[in-house]
């Protein structure tokens, strides 16, 4: 009731002094009824780097469950202010007119629609939305892209862009767009080295996209669509995994891009 009777500007003093809130979709764990915990339930998560690597700049961090048949996803725009999708599970590719070549890439079409709803909704309330590596994969489907279900099955020159003994250990070169808004960010002249945990990537990019960075083999590692109605960006690496002095490319300049435009439309609001 309060905020009701507060004026113009007190409303916009509160939105300038409240911590950000920064929406994850969650990660999905199926039922298991083999499970220690939780016997045969569906459980939801954030992986705690991702997590960690936001509040560091002071943000609230928020995992947006999913909902029953019947509910919409909308109902959770007006409480965040911008739209992270993590990394986690293949993209079904039913969801961009393929299927699976073999059956342990037919990804996970519940979370695939769960997430398309929560960028469709994002992008209609002008939120700014971040994905990181399945994240980016999600949001080239989403808007009409197609991706290579395994990049060592599908692309016989390309470099290793997995290993799973090595998980996050495993880093290459990154090329930056030269007029993209990565190298405005880190400069284009530079060469970068990110880490690498992912089998599929970018095979068409969805129109109106920008590649904004790519690996020595031609894989796309970046893409955005950033106009001034709408800002995405989706990296294919893990910021989240890497710090400022491990050698690879510093998480913070993307971070606090993506935090800008959610500042910018928070305080617009």
């Amino acid at each position: 009731e309060w905020a009701v009777k507060m004026t113009p500007l007190f409303l916009e003093i509160e939105i300038m002094v409240r911590p950000l809130v920064i929406g994850f979709s969650s990660c999905l764990f199926p039922k298991d009824p083999k499970r220690p915990i939780f016997k045969n339930k569906s459980l939801l998560y954030l992986e705690e780097s991702m997590a960690h690597w936001l509040l560091e700049s002071d943000i609230l961090a928020y995992m947006i469950p999913t909902v029953p048949d019947g509910f919409s996803l909308q109902r959770f725009m007006g409480t965040i202010d911008g739209l992270v999708l993590q990394g986690g599970t293949d993209v079904c590719p039913e969801g961009y007119g393929e299927k699976p070549i073999k059956p342990e890439w037919n990804g996970d079409k519940i979370r695939d629609a769960y997430e398309i709803e929560l960028v469709r909704w994002a992008v209609q309330a002008g939120k700014p939305v971040l994905g990181i590596c399945r994240g980016l994969q999600l949001i080239n489907v989403a808007f009409g892209g197609k991706l290579f279900q395994d990049i060592a099955h599908q692309c016989s020159s390309a470099q290793v862009h997995r290993d799973w003994d090595l998980y996050e250990s495993l880093h290459h070169p990154l090329h930056l767009a030269p007029e993209g808004r990565l190298s405005q960010l880190y400069g284009s002249n530079h060469r970068f080295q990110v880490n690498s945990i992912h089998h599929q990537a970018i095979k068409a990019l969805a129109p109106d996209f920008t590649v904004e960075a790519w690996a020595d083999d031609g894989i796309i590692e970046a893409i955005s669509r950033v106009r001034s109605d709408s800002y995405i960006l989706a990296v294919q690496w893990h910021p989240e995994f890497q710090s400022p002095n491990d050698g690879l490319l510093p998480p913070s300049p993307l971070l606090h891009d993506f935090l800008k435009a959610v500042r910018k439309k928070a305080t617009t609001r």
